[in-house]
């Protein structure tokens, strides 16, 4: 296990080195010029290339991407070229609200697509199994925004229920205003993603209905779903887990889109703002900690499903 671990930490660490490199690039090829967006349009060609070469923009590439990815590795995501703010201040700042939103989105998914999948894989072959199914199918291919549309319509202008928008400048030190107003961004990334998730599960139920084990208990005297409920679900339930680490990618995504949406002031709306002002230190460390989080949660999932899967313990 110990062994198997080094491997996959080591891939993890080639990932973010490999990601740093094409985001870092990738952002170089965009057009438009943060210098010349500081200095104003009434700015001298001079006084734009002063600038430029103030903030070290002149420097060449390699030079500028080691001094940054050297930086993360000391802990430093670097400052703002806009600003001159701390960006990892400013993450752990936003990371206050699309963390939490991340983490109910799950939930709720996992609160959608777990039962209901399994219940979608008992009833299949019945009305009950098709309109699951059918619901599943497609609310999996609802756009993120229009479900998040009609969620305000239905829960903030009929009902009154939640805000529709915003969050409270108090942060989490009214945690009943701050999880209310999360609560509507989460439900519309948690239904979309849970229902996603709920296809995989109904399959991955199905799958294990055909297992010997559960035919096994059922000739011993088990009714059908009393089998595959006592032997089968556990099976499942280690597929669960590998597919929860990709949903948490389609989390991350919906998230950007989300906190535009209902106005939250997030790492993703954050993101999508310093995208627009070209403030290239921000978006590339933001970028690159987003894609470690996916890569982290990949590496803990690969750990988890190799320490509770005998099959896999065995082969080792």
């Amino acid at each position: 296990m110990l062994r198997y671990a080094l491997v996959r930490g080591a891939l993890l660490i080639a990932g973010l080195l490999v990601s740093s490199v094409l985001i870092f690039l990738t952002l170089r090829v965009f057009p438009g010029d943060v210098a010349q967006l500081i200095a104003g349009t009434q700015a001298s060609p001079a006084e734009v290339d002063a600038l430029r070469e103030s903030l070290g923009l002149n420097r060449p590439l390699l030079t500028q991407y080691t001094d940054w990815i050297g930086g993360i590795f000391r802990g430093d995501l670097g400052t703002s070229l806009l600003s001159g703010a701390s960006v990892g201040e400013e993450l752990f700042l936003k990371a206050q609200v699309t963390v939490p939103l991340g983490i109910m989105a799950l939930l709720i998914a996992i609160l959608i697509a777990v039962p209901f999948g399994i219940l979608a894989a008992l009833l299949r072959g019945r009305r009950g199994g098709t309109a699951l199914s059918v619901g599943a199918q497609t609310l999996a291919a609802v756009p993120v925004v229009w479900a998040g549309m009609m969620l305000i319509v239905v829960f903030s202008v009929w009902l009154g229920w939640l805000p529709p928008q915003g969050f409270p400048r108090t942060g989490w030190s009214t945690p009943g205003r701050a999880i209310e107003a999360l609560l509507l961004p989460a439900l519309t990334i948690g239904i979309v993603e849970g229902a996603m998730l709920m296809r995989f599960v109904r399959s991955a139920t199905l799958q294990a209905a055909g297992q010997d084990f559960v035919r096994t208990a059922a000739a011993k005297g088990l009714t059908r779903t009393r089998a595959l409920i006592q032997h089968g679900i556990p099976a499942v339930g280690l597929s669960i887990i590998t597919v929860l680490g990709l949903q948490v990618a389609g989390i991350i995504v919906g998230s950007v889109v989300i906190e535009q949406l209902f106005t939250l002031p997030g790492i993703g709306r954050m993101l999508v703002a310093d995208v627009g002002t070209r403030d290239l230190i921000k978006v590339q460390s933001e970028l690159l900690v987003l894609t470690g989080f996916v890569l982290v949660i990949g590496f803990l999932v690969d750990l988890l499903h190799r320490a509770i899967d005998p099959r896999q313990r065995e082969a080792a």
